[in-house]
C-alpha cells in the first residue's frame, strides 16, 4: 500500500498551488523561452522550499527569537534570481535573457548578495517583519490581490483587513527607517537622513531643493524614500525592486494584469476564483501550471530531498529557447532580428504571420503581391480616365486598428511604458510597429518580444497571446531609457497597417 501523504506533504502542496504562479511569471522574464523558463521556475521552487525549511527549523537566536526570513512568495523570486545566478557561474547563461546576463555581472546585482548592512532598504525592511504581516504587505501591494482573497489566505478577518494593511504599511515605513539608518553612509547622507524621515511622512509636505538634488544622485537614499513615502503610490515598485531587483517592475505590472484578468477584467458579473494567485491569461503558463499542479505532492517530495521528474531544458531547449526570443540582441543581431528593411512590407491585419527560423514570427521578407490594376491600365481606358483617376486617390480608408500608447512612470534616464492596440479584425498572430524621436532605447518588454533598429521599434507577440478577436485588443509594456527629451512614439503599424493614435 503507498504511503499517504504526510500533513507537511499537503501544507507544500498548498503552497506550490498558491505561489507557482508567480514564480512561472518571474521566471519567463528571467528566460529566453517557455520550456527554459518552466525549468528555471522548477529549479527555483525547489531551493526556495529548501531554505524556508532550513529558517523555520533553524536553533533560535541568542534572544530567543527566530532567524527572520522573507514570505513565501518573495523568498521563491529570489530563490528564481539566485537560480539565475547559478546558471550564469555555471556556463549556463545563454539560457537567460541578456539584460540579465548583464545585471547579475554588476555592481547592482552584488548588493542583493553582498553585505548584509548594504543591502537595499526594502529587502531588509521587509525580512525584519514578522511573516504574517509581511505576506499581507506583500500580497496586497505586489501581487495586487483584492483585500478579501489576502484576508481568507491568511485566516484574517475580511472586515478590518483593510485596518490590518495601514497598520503593517506603518510598521514596514519603520522597519525601512530604521535600516536606512543602519546603513553605512557617508557624511552628507547621514545629514539629509532625519529630514528625509520628516518629508515623506506627510502628502503635504514639499522638499527642499538641496535633498532632491541629493536624491537625484544618492541611490541609497532614493531607495529609502520610496519606502518611508507611503503615500502616492510608490510602495509597490519600491518593494517589487528592493526585495526582487532586476525586473521588479516587468514583474509587478504582469501580476496587476494578472490580477485583472482573474477578476474578469472589471466586467460586471465575471467570477472571482480564490486558490491560487491569478493566471497569466489563458496561453502557456496556465498550461503549464494545470500541468504540475497534478504533480504537486511530487514536487513537495522533492524539496524535501526525494528525487525529482526530470525536466525539459536539454540541447532542444537551448535550441528553441535562443530562437525564439529577440527581446535584446545577444552576439550577431542579424542573426535573429529583422532589419530595418526587411520591416518594410505591409501585412494584412487577419492574417496570422508566417513561422519561421525566428520562432513564428512574421515574414518580412515576402511582401504581398502587387494589386489588381494599375495606373497605366486605368489611362489607357479614354475619356473617363478623368473621373476614375480624381475619385480612386481621395476614396477614404478606413484604419482597422487604434493605438494607445500609455507613460506609466518616468525617472531620471528610463520610464516605463504600456502599449494597447484595438483591432476590428481576428488575428492570429502580430506585430506591432512604431518610432520613437527622441533616442529613447526599449530594454526591457513583457507580454512581447522585441527588437529596435535605430528609433524604429518592434514588438511581436508571445507564444502565448497570438490570438486577438475581433474587435478586442492586445497590449503589452516595457521599460526604456532617454535623456534629454522623452516624447511620445508616432507611426503606429499593426501587421503592416497604419493604426490611429490617441
Amino acid at each position: 500500500m503507498p504511503d499517504l501523504p504526510t500533513p507537511q506533504d499537503a501544507a507544500e502542496a498548498a503552497l506550490f498551488s498558491e505561489c507557482w504562479d508567480a514564480v512561472l511569471s518571474y521566471a519567463d522574464l528571467c528566460t529566453s523561452g517557455s520550456l527554459t523558463a518552466n525549468q528555471l521556475a522548477t529549479e527555483s521552487f525547489t531551493l526556495g522550499m529548501r531554505e524556508a525549511r532550513e529558517a523555520d527549523f533553524a536553533p533560535p537566536r541568542t534572544s530567543g527569537r527566530r532567524a527572520a526570513r522573507l514570505p513565501m512568495i518573495p523568498l521563491l523570486l529570489t530563490a528564481v534570481r539566485n537560480t539565475a545566478a547559478g546558471w550564469e557561474a555555471q556556463g549556463l547563461g545563454h539560457k537567460l535573457d541578456p539584460d540579465l546576463r548583464l545585471w547579475l555581472n554588476s555592481e547592482k546585482a552584488a548588493r542583493y548578495t553582498g553585505l548584509p548592512l548594504q543591502r537595499p532598504v526594502a529587502l531588509r525592511g521587509l525580512r525584519d517583519m514578522q511573516e504574517a504581516d509581511a505576506s499581507l504587505l506583500w500580497l496586497a501591494e505586489v501581487e495586487a490581490l483584492p483585500l478579501t482573497s489576502v484576508a481568507r489566505r491568511l485566516g484574517l478577518d475580511p472586515a478590518v483587513a483593510a485596518q490590518e494593511l495601514e497598520q503593517v504599511r506603518g510598521l514596514f515605513r519603520d522597519r525601512a527607517h530604521r535600516a536606512h539608518l543602519d546603513t553605512p553612509m557617508d557624511a552628507e547622507c547621514r545629514s539629509y537622513a532625519r529630514l528625509l524621515d520628516a518629508v515623506t511622512r506627510s502628502s503635504a509636505a514639499d522638499t527642499p531643493d538641496d535633498l532632491s538634488r541629493h536624491l537625484a544622485t544618492c541611490v541609497q537614499c532614493a531607495e529609502a524614500a520610496a519606502c518611508l513615502r507611503l503615500h502616492g503610490g510608490g510602495l509597490p515598485a519600491a518593494l517589487a525592486g528592493g526585495v526582487i531587483g532586476w525586473g521588479g517592475l516587468a514583474y509587478l505590472e504582469r501580476r496587476r494584469r494578472a490580477t485583472e484578468v482573474r477578476l474578469g477584467g472589471g466586467r460586471p458579473g465575471a467570477p472571482e476564483t480564490d486558490g491560487g494567485d491569478p493566471k497569466e491569461g489563458t496561453g502557456r503558463s496556465k498550461v503549464l501550471r494545470h500541468g504540475l499542479l497534478g504533480a504537486a505532492v511530487l514536487i513537495s517530495l522533492v524539496a524535501l530531498g526525494v528525487s525529482m521528474m526530470p525536466m525539459g531544458g536539454g540541447a532542444g531547449d537551448d535550441t528553441t529557447a535562443a530562437s525564439h526570443d529577440d527581446r535584446q540582441p545577444v552576439a550577431d543581431p542579424t542573426s535573429v532580428l529583422p532589419s530595418a528593411s526587411d520591416a518594410a512590407p505591409r501585412h494584412t491585419a487577419s492574417a496570422a504571420p508566417s513561422s519561421s527560423a525566428t520562432g513564428g514570427r512574421p515574414d518580412h521578407k515576402n511582401p504581398d503581391p502587387e494589386p489588381q490594376g494599375t495606373s497605366s491600365s486605368t489611362a489607357s481606358s479614354g475619356p473617363d480616365h478623368r473621373a476614375t483617376s480624381s475619385a480612386s486617390p481621395t476614396a477614404p480608408t478606413a484604419r482597422t486598428c487604434h493605438a494607445s500608447y500609455d507613460l506609466v512612470n518616468q525617472w531620471t534616464d528610463g520610464f516605463q511604458s504600456t502599449v494597447t492596440v484595438t483591432t476590428t479584425r481576428a488575428l492570429s498572430g502580430w506585430r506591432v510597429e512604431w518610432s520613437f524621436r527622441d533616442g529613447q532605447k526599449v530594454t526591457q518588454m513583457w507580454d512581447a518580444s522585441v527588437s529596435q533598429s535605430g528609433g524604429q521599434v518592434t514588438a511581436d507577440a508571445a507564444d502565448y497571446n497570438q490570438s486577438v478577436s475581433a474587435n478586442g485588443s492586445l497590449s503589452f509594456g516595457f521599460l526604456g531609457t532617454w535623456s534629454g527629451e522623452n516624447s511620445a512614439p508616432y507611426a503606429f503599424t499593426l501587421n503592416g497597417e497604419p493604426c490611429s493614435l490617441s
